[in-house]
């Protein structure tokens, strides 16, 4: 086996990060793509050092012609390597990418349960990562959104979704497979400027690594891997304060308040806006179905020094907060 210096990144980064330990079951998500092939590659390398046991699972959209091919090249790559291959088919084309990829980590998920797998891999990348950061800032977000590709995330219970290549480029998981000689499968939509994404991979990118920094991507990754920490410190201390303004003792009290619930006033007001904003925008995500927008974490924050008597307008679902003395009531 050839040793190069991205086995070494690789090798290093799952230890150092502690993304995996020895003799565990990883199910690779493998598209077919230079991305999914350049982890597939690594991960079958560092197997011996490691005593992973590895699957393949590939997902079909069914949203291109081609795409039942591309499945059995997947398939055909697996049994060249003697790994275990699994496939998920949707039951009809889906066309949006949102719902694409909401079915692809339910799909993805199932199969590793099933198969009892502790840890789903995917191939993103830093190029990914800042693409994501683009399309999010874009779309108007905060650190949230900005760091929202993040190294390892729990998918369901006791399920973890792994992403070890975000310190890799796209352009550095081409150059590995050319020199490997990996059977790329090329998916036509990823040149469809119809997804913003495409845009954003196909002329953002490019004009910004021409005009303004040849190292664009991995500076924009850089950004995202900061914010994931600051992100990560603001979350706890909200949680904290939130406890304190709810009057929990108790850590699994915290995790679903029920409606009414009551926030102290006091305790809010001592605290920083950023930390003010996490809070209610925690409070939200329990109560409301949907994620909470901007406004409506500011018509909430503005009754931490709002008048006596003071509310809002109803939130989706009919939930009111108002202010009685030192409290805000939500019910």
């Amino acid at each position: 086996m050839v040793w190069t210096p991205l086995h070494a990144k690789i090798h290093r980064t799952i230890r150092s990060r502690h993304l995996f330990e020895r003799n565990q079951r990883l199910l690779i998500a493998v598209s077919g793509g230079q991305d999914s092939l350049c982890l597939i590659k690594l991960l079958l390398d560092l197997q011996p050092k490691w005593g992973w046991y590895l699957g393949i699972a590939h997902c079909d959209h069914r949203w291109r012609s081609d795409s039942e091919a591309n499945a059995n090249h997947v398939e055909n790559l697996a049994k060249t390597w003697g790994i275990s291959f699994y496939l998920e088919t949707a039951n009809k084309p889906i066309n949006s990418e949102a719902a694409a990829r909401d079915w692809r980590y339910q799909a993805l998920s199932a199969i590793a349960q099933t198969n009892n797998y502790q840890y789903i891999v995917t191939g993103h990348t830093a190029s990914d990562r800042a693409e994501t950061l683009l399309y999010n800032l874009i779309r108007g977000t905060g650190a949230d959104g900005l760091q929202a590709l993040t190294w390892q995330r729990p998918l369901t219970m006791g399920m973890m979704l792994v992403r070890p290549l975000l310190e890799i480029t796209r352009k550095q998981t081409e150059q590995f497979c050319q020199e490997f000689k990996l059977p790329i499968w090329e998916d036509s939509t990823n040149q469809d400027l119809q997804y913003a994404r495409n845009r954003i991979r196909q002329e953002l990118i490019p004009y910004l690594r021409d005009n303004f920094n040849p190292k664009v991507e991995s500076a924009l990754a850089q950004t995202a891997e900061l914010l994931q920490a600051e992100v990560e410190y603001l979350e706890k201390a909200a949680q904290e304060l939130r406890d304190g303004a709810l009057g929990v003792r108790h850590e699994e009290d915290s995790l679903t308040p029920l409606l009414p619930l009551r926030l102290n006033r006091r305790v809010l007001q001592k605290a920083p806006l950023a930390l003010q904003r996490r809070v209610m925008r925690q409070v939200l995500q329990q109560i409301l179905t949907d994620a909470p927008s901007f406004e409506h974490i500011e018509k909430l924050t503005t009754l931490i020094i709002a008048p006596n008597r003071s509310q809002t307008d109803p939130f989706p679902g009919g939930a009111i907060a108002q202010v009685e003395g030192d409290w805000i009531c939500l019910k």
